[in-house]
């Protein structure tokens, strides 16, 4: 059974489904790159809850948590099966790492979740479930959350972290144009900080990072690639998969962690 690398994707605006740019062709070619798991882990920044959460669903519905959109992306459907039994498997590892877990028999796919998951698997023909971040408790805890679900890598699990490499939505330029200093900056910084094994820069990024309430108003989006880094390990390898950036300053840079 291989083991299963774990993977930070940035998705970007809800709009990526359609848009004409590197990032929607990167995410379309990944999932042919990418050794077929049983299940994918999502771990996406538009699930913020108190603790973390699972969602153990047979059949996960699409949730359009956006507005001001084009009716066609509310027509959009990923209909991807769940997993109760990786999702209680990942509760398991949870509490044994030391986090109360709550499994929500409910909830269906985000928008971080199936935006990307729509391009890299059109045909919705791997189980998905779904792990909250918590963002008011910083980046620390999002590692350790990576370290006790690890062990799913061994289960021909992928670990997905969705988020976005700088998410700044008041800087947005819809209309497009070159990417700002501040955030190839601060993209720069974060890269280099990668490639080193800085872990602990890292995890203080808000201090040591050039421009990081710039580029990072709140956490919520760059947590997800802690999970990942976290679940890797601290003598990962790493691989940089894609770089780009839309709307002037959103990167939508992905990773590989192994």
């Amino acid at each position: 059974m291989p083991v299963q690398k774990t993977y930070f994707i940035s998705h970007g605006s809800p709009t990526l489904v359609f848009d004409d740019v590197p990032a929607h062709h990167f995410l379309r070619s990944l999932g042919t790159i990418i050794p077929k798991p049983d299940a994918i882990l999502m771990v996406s920044a538009h699930w913020e809850t108190s603790v973390p959460m699972v969602n153990a669903v047979t059949l996960n519905q699409t949730i359009h948590d956006f507005g001001g959109f084009a009716r066609e992306l509310f027509e959009v459907q990923y209909r991807a099966k769940g997993s109760p039994e990786v999702a209680k498997l990942t509760a398991k590892l949870l509490e044994e790492g030391g986090f109360s877990t709550v499994i929500d028999n409910v909830r269906g796919l985000d928008h971080g979740a199936w935006v990307p998951l729509k391009l890299m698997y059109p045909d919705a023909d791997i189980p998905v479930l779904q792990l909250s971040v918590q963002s008011h408790l910083g980046p620390k805890h999002h590692f350790d959350l990576g370290r006790a679900i690890a062990p799913l890598r061994k289960k021909n699990i992928a670990i997905i972290a969705s988020g976005s490499f700088t998410h700044n939505l008041r800087e947005i330029a819809w209309g497009g144009g070159e990417e700002e200093t501040w955030s190839k900056e601060f993209s720069a910084w974060f890269d280099n900080a990668l490639k080193a094994h800085a872990v602990d820069d890292l995890l203080n990024y808000r201090r040591l990072a050039p421009f990081a309430e710039k580029n990072h108003p709140s956490d919520e989006h760059l947590l997800p690639i802690f999970v990942a880094l976290g679940a890797a390990g601290e003598s990962y390898e790493l691989e940089r998969l894609h770089s780009s950036a839309t709307f002037g300053s959103l990167r939508m840079d992905a990773y590989s962690f192994s």
